[in-house]
Formats: structure tokens, C-alpha cells, sequence
């Protein structure tokens, strides 16, 4: 991988990692607890309390994705960056562009997820 395309990953993470740390802000905000005194309806309170549990699993999977982002920017000028952690193979250049926190190839992450 060239420096001009290390320079390019390197701005998209940048960019993922503002936007995620924003979303973490939200998905934060959105998953306090839902009060039991809450004057709300049987139903509605049923919908807060799932729409709780959707807010803490994206904010789980945003925080997850943050760390692998920050470990890959600091990764960016190691040699090793942008093999694939299973195989050792280059993982392609446009894949991290669209995924850059991902630390394995195509072929490998399918096989990993048994496909």
C-alpha cells in the first residue's frame, strides 16, 4: 500500500471515528433507564423500555467498532497494516476504505463466520 493511500484510509477513519464518537454521545443519552414512575401507558412504556434495549446494542456495536477504528488509525504506519489478521493476505484497498476497522478479508471473515 502506498503512502497516498495510507493518507486516504487515514482521512475515511478519521471521518468514521468523529461521526461514531457522536453516536456513542446519542445512543448514551438515549439509553438511560426508563423510569417506573414515568406516567406513560402499559404499551408505551413496553415500546421505551425495547427501544432502551435497541439504543444500548447500537451503542454497544458503535463502541466496538470506535475501538477498532482508533486501533487501526495507530495502526496505519505499521508494515502489518492491511493484512488480514487470519490469512496474512493484503486485505484490498477498497475494502478498507468501506470498512476500515476490519482486520480481516473477505474470504476469511466468511469462513470465520461460517459461511
Amino acid at each position: 500500500m502506498n503512502s497516498e493511500e495510507k493518507e486516504e484510509i487515514r482521512n475515511v477513519i478519521s471521518r468514521k471515528i468523529c461521526e461514531l464518537e457522536k453516536s456513542v454521545e446519542i445512543f448514551k443519552k438515549l439509553s438511560k433507564p426508563v423510569s417506573p414512575d414515568n406516567a406513560i401507558g402499559r404499551i408505551t412504556r413496553m415500546e421505551a423500555i425495547s427501544s432502551k434495549s435497541i439504543n444500548e446494542a447500537s451503542l454497544a456495536k458503535s463502541k466496538q467498532t470506535l475501538k477498532a477504528l482508533n486501533k487501526n488509525f495507530e495502526m496505519i504506519d505499521d508494515p502489518d497494516f492491511g493484512f488480514c489478521g487470519h490469512c496474512q493476505e493484503p486485505i484490498p484497498f477498497k475494502r478498507l476504505l468501506i470498512m476500515p476497522e476490519a482486520p480481516f478479508c473477505v474470504l476469511c471473515t466468511d469462513k470465520l463466520n461460517g459461511r
